[in-house]
């Protein structure tokens, strides 16, 4: 069945260096106007690095819609139009500096699609080899190397609450499971 809806007026409420705010008009399946609430992000892309040992990078961060440390592996926006595998690589080792011979496309995901267009890709990243760390200079986080393992637990008990990385810790510890790494 198609539930698509049928755009009748864009309008920005909200033009940003990261985000734009469009409320739209649509006609819904029904025939009903409705309005939605949209958030425009470029994206962005994920990546686990692996080492041969079953460690991975974890990083501790500020984010400020929580006010809170999260945990989380590393990560970065697209800036638009760029090729994702490219921009996690640049995200790995500006962040982390590392460097990986092999990534393995994990595929996408929609954080929040209830109204915003952000896409994340993830990458499991394997082979690493020392680079050099270059972080945005608003950019403070903390690394740790951590066991899968103990990174899928805390996933499991709710301890690690950020969206891409449950669900990237989750598909890698199953890759792992069944022998595809």
């Amino acid at each position: 069945m198609d539930f698509s809806e049928k755009t009748v007026k864009k309008e920005y409420v909200f033009k940003g260096e990261v985000i734009n705010l469009r409320v739209d008009t649509v006609t819904t399946p029904s025939g009903n106007l409705a309005t939605r609430e949209l958030v425009e992000h470029p994206g962005g892309v994920c990546v686990v690095p692996l080492f041969d040992d079953g460690t991975i990078i974890m990083e501790w961060q500020y984010r400020r819609p929580f006010d809170t440390n999260t945990y989380e592996i590393p990560a970065g926006k697209l800036h638009y139009g760029e090729d994702p595998l490219e921009c996690g690589k640049r995200e790995l080792e500006e962040e982390t500096g590392y460097c990986a011979k092999n990534y393995t496309y994990m595929g996408k995901m929609y954080p929040t699609p209830g109204f915003c267009g952000e896409v994340v890709h993830m990458y499991l990243a394997t082979d690493l080899y020392e680079g050099s760390v270059n972080r945005d200079e608003d950019e403070f986080m903390e690394l740790e190397r951590v066991p899968l393992s103990e990174v899928t637990d805390k996933v499991l008990s709710g301890e690690i609450v950020d969206a891409k990385t449950c669900i990237a810790i989750l598909k890698v510890n199953e890759m792992k499971n069944r022998g595809m790494i």
